[in-house]
């Protein structure tokens, strides 16, 4: 008996003393492996008689449980120690600032929306957002595009499966199914813009399949084409950063509008390069005109009483023009090196105070 007690003060010593997971795996093995003190001690228990073993075997059952337990509470500890120098070598302050080549850029697309959406909002427009999916009446009927138009073909625009109705919704091909939801909604009168990606059966240098617009739209009572083209002036003004910018008007035909035209800004080409305000050049940039009173009643509002005028633009096509960007596909691209040439400081928000592009 007295063996058993010196043994178990001796193991319990050497379990207290190890320093590590390894010391500790040591010391179990050498008192309870195969040939372990505290198993060979159990092994001798068929060599005793029977009064001697029922003493013996109780105290050798309650050292090997004493020891395990030992064991298991030493590792338990053991683990959380080597856990907490883990975390205390691998701990990182967050709070220090990012390496250079880590840092972040805004991509020139999101950073011209907020131009343009902070120009459009300096003249009392409100933003104005709709779903991507859309269904015919919004992206096609409502906007006085007839059945057999070419924009309707698959060739041109992305359908989703067929339901059960034979309806189909599509990707919006343009954001002006915003349009038409402000004006079901929302009673007249109306100044909105309306950014957000748009989806047609395209890709080349200058169109890919999912691209960028931006619509605008006024409905009141009074509204005409010079108030368009006082809107369209100060638009391009602010954007371009420039004390005038030149503008024509060529007539053209949009199923929405009534009259129709593209609109022109004057420029010079020198190279690669090209500046806005001056030179013997033109750039269409957008299309615009009054609103079609077909438009108006497909939306409930009564033609007779109310006008207006829209106009849209790609996003892609005029951050191209401002920043000199030649290919629309490196938009989509997710290359490092382009977006930290083009890209723009996370923390330079655009204001018309401090300048659009600093």
């Amino acid at each position: 008996m007295q063996d058993i007690e010196t043994l178990e003060t001796e193991l319990l010593g050497e379990i207290n003393a190890a320093q590590d997971l390894d010391a500790l795996e040591a010391v179990r093995i050498s008192a309870l492996g195969k040939k372990g003190r505290v198993s060979l001690m159990m092994r001798g228990l068929g060599q005793m008689a029977p009064e001697e073993r029922q003493q013996v075997a109780p105290k050798l059952n309650k050292l090997k449980q004493s020891i395990g337990d030992a064991i298991d509470a030493a590792k338990a500890g053991l683990n959380a120690k080597a856990m907490e120098a883990r975390l205390a070598a691998e701990t990182v302050d967050v709070t220090l600032p990012t390496r250079p080549e880590q840092q972040g850029r805004i991509h020139p697309i999101s950073q011209v929306v907020d131009e343009i959406t902070e120009i459009f909002a300096d003249m009392g427009f409100d933003i104005a957002e709709g779903p991507d999916v859309e269904d015919d009446f919004h992206n096609f009927t409502a906007l006085n595009i007839p059945p057999e138009h070419p924009a309707r073909q698959m060739h041109d625009t992305f359908y989703l499966r067929e339901k059960e109705d034979g309806n189909r919704q599509l990707l919006r091909t343009h954001t002006s199914s915003v349009q038409i939801r402000t004006m079901e909604t929302i009673e007249p009168p109306h100044r909105i813009v309306v950014p957000g990606r748009t989806y047609r059966s395209d890709s080349d240098q200058t169109h890919t399949p999912m691209f960028n617009q931006i619509e605008g739209l006024v409905i009141d009572k009074k509204s005409h084409m010079g108030h368009l083209k006082g809107v369209l002036r100060e638009f391009c003004r602010a954007y371009f950063e420039v004390d005038d910018v030149e503008m024509r008007f060529r007539p053209s035909y949009f199923p929405f509008t009534e009259p129709s035209a593209e609109m022109d800004i004057r420029c010079t080409f020198a190279g690669d390069h090209i500046k806005v305000g001056e030179g013997d050049d033109w750039m269409e940039i957008l299309g615009c005109g009054m609103v079609n009173p077909r438009v108006l009643a497909h939306c409930g509002i009564d033609p007779n009483e109310y006008q207006g005028f829209a106009w849209g633009m790609g996003i892609d096509r005029i951050a191209m023009l401002k920043y000199g960007i030649p290919d629309l596909r490196a938009f989509f691209d997710s290359d490092l090196r382009w977006l930290k040439h083009y890209g723009f400081v996370p923390m330079d928000v655009p204001t018309l105070g401090g300048g659009l592009s600093r």
